[in-house]
């Protein structure tokens, strides 16, 4: 469905070169969740918007790499062909609702322009699919809540609005850039079902970009960790949840709360580093309780640690276990 490969994003900002995604490659199967995870400023929403080149241009260029979209390089493509690509084959479900709908016009307005144009339908058909819609992804009396301005809806229901006009032409891969960051965790836990509901009946693989661990945790097959525009992890699940490979991903998951746990939170120390001077060698080096003066030094690649499981760091996998034993009895 989809294949990246190698991707470099830069942003030519006033400073310099900023390389917000430096290397990137990863695929994903039709029907499939994968999560994406970081901090904020790791690239994540750089690379999601890089899918369908999103990104403005300029400042942003693509020096290298390639994003296959049913083998057809995207950054190779026109704007007719990036037309049909947006909404046809690939949708996104941006982060804040409110900034995404046009408070001026009806949600029903907004949802029957996108349909009429992909799908080319007379406007009374269109106006039906759009009820469809509505009622699919929940929104209680379709009929009528079709002419209502987006000031009308609660916060979940406008997350719910933008997820129906990202299905609105039935795509093959949905891109969810942080979509439950402004709700509470009641409306969090809806939206996180809606995906599961909406990928079962449409057969759409999902992307699903968040800083909120708890989120993939719920949703994901596979999840890929981000750090300074890198994957630094990357594998099931079950993998990364519990056979923690990477320093920065179990720092991350010791920085979160835990039901029942009686330990106190940790945070990772420091900041992310700058995107246009990077350290020499290992980017998490400088905030990384177990790095060593080779990490200075040496700037891994991604290893494999298991069946489908990948890390970048120098440190065995059989190290590793051993510090996080030493850490976890002390």
């Amino acid at each position: 469905m989809l294949k990246v490969d190698n991707l470099h994003v830069h942003l030519d900002t006033s400073d310099g070169i900023v390389k917000a995604v430096d290397g990137v490659t990863f695929s994903i199967e039709a029907g499939e969740t994968i999560g994406i995870v970081g901090e904020s400023g790791s690239g994540k929403s750089v690379l999601a918007h890089s899918l369908m080149r999103l990104n403005p241009e300029p400042p942003a260029t693509y020096p290298k790499g390639k994003v296959y979209v049913n083998d057809r390089n995207v950054l190779q493509m026109n704007k007719k062909e990036l037309r049909h690509l947006r909404g046809n084959q690939v949708a996104m479900v941006f982060q804040d609702p409110m900034s995404s709908l046009n408070p001026v016009f009806k949600v029903g307005k907004q949802l029957i322009e996108g349909i009429q144009a992909h799908r080319k339908r007379p406007k009374k058909e269109a106006k039906e699919k759009a009820i469809e819609l509505l009622r699919d992804v929940g929104i209680p009396d379709p009929e009528s809540r079709i002419d209502s301005y987006p000031h009308q809806f609660s916060g979940g229901m406008r997350q719910r609005v933008l997820i129906a006009m990202a299905l609105a032409s039935e795509p093959k891969l949905l891109v969810a850039d942080e979509p439950t960051t402004a709700l509470d965790v009641t409306i969090q836990a809806q939206v996180l079902d809606l995906l599961k509901q909406i990928q079962h009946k449409y057969g759409a693989a999902i992307l699903i970009i968040t800083h909120d661990l708890g989120v993939v945790a719920q949703l994901a097959d596979r999840i890929l960790v981000m750090y300074a525009g890198r994957i630094v992890e990357f594998g099931s699940t079950q993998d990364i949840f519990y056979r923690t490979a990477m320093p920065y991903t179990w720092s991350l998951l010791r920085s979160i709360p835990t039901a029942g746990a009686k330990r106190r939170l940790i945070p990772i120390d420091g900041q992310p580093p700058s995107l246009i001077h990077p350290p020499k060698g290992c980017n998490f080096e400088p905030r990384c309780p177990f790095a060593t003066d080779a990490c200075r030094h040496i700037d891994p690649d991604l290893e494999p640690r298991g069946d489908g499981h990948q890390a970048a760091c120098i440190l065995s996998a059989s190290e590793f276990e051993s510090i996080k034993e030493e850490v976890a009895s002390s």
